[in-house]
């Protein structure tokens, strides 16, 4: 029912905002074994993906966390907004900021067997990284010509 589906999000959001890097293994919690998990870059099916793409967004960036900042519940399926903070590793030490959605459905045990992601990649990409934004710009430019 809804009150059990309102606590197993309460739980996701806890974890995802607690997530770190000694506690990636304990997504087998969190997931079914053979969760669908998709997101700009990643589409993956099982929770041994899921826990490889966590680890590696560790290994590559500084200090990622999540901010779950709205959530909607309907029947086993919930909504939710969050920013997404981090530092990278090797360029300008600010950190950064990526907004984004997940839609989430749950399994009749309470973990998560759909998990889908949505944020503008090229949006988040150009703001953060001008320099990239200039050179596609000049392609374009080029091409154009």
């Amino acid at each position: 029912g809804l009150m059990s589906t309102s606590h197993n999000l309460d739980k996701l959001i806890h974890f995802f905002e607690s997530i770190s890097q000694e506690n990636t293994v304990d997504l087998k919690q969190i997931y079914t074994e053979d969760v669908f998990f998709k997101d700009p870059f990643n589409e993956v099916n099982g929770i041994q993906h899921v826990i490889t793409i966590f680890d590696h967004m560790f290994h590559q960036l500084d200090q990622p966390r999540f901010v779950v900042t709205t959530h909607v519940i309907q029947g086993d399926q919930a909504f939710l907004t969050w920013d997404f903070l981090f530092k990278m590793k090797r360029f300008n030490r600010n950190e950064q900021c990526i907004r984004g959605a997940s839609h989430i459905r749950f399994a009749a045990d309470g973990r998560v067997s759909y998990h889908r992601d949505y944020w503008d990649v090229a949006e988040e990409l150009y703001e953060k990284l001008p320099l990239i934004g200039s050179v596609m710009r000049g392609l374009k430019k080029m091409a154009n010509n």
